[in-house]
């Protein structure tokens, strides 16, 4: 008896997600707050002056390191 491939045990209406729509790009307007929170960070003052000086540093695709 041999295992089943992938294809053989999906029913009629499984189907595969483009991978267009698996990945997409941030929001264009991110806010410190926004990338605290990707980092996992708590918002308090600290971490939105480090987010801040993140986001001056590296520019607007900074928060695209941070996220899968």
């Amino acid at each position: 008896m041999s295992t089943p491939t992938p294809d053989e045990t999906r029913s009629a209406d499984d189907h595969c997600t483009p991978d267009a729509l698996l990945h997409t790009a941030p929001a264009k307007n991110i806010t410190p707050e926004d990338y605290v929170m990707a980092a996992g960070r708590d918002v308090n003052p600290k971490n939105l002056a480090w987010a801040r000086r993140k986001m001056e540093k590296e520019g607007p695709t900074a928060v695209e390191r941070l996220l899968p």
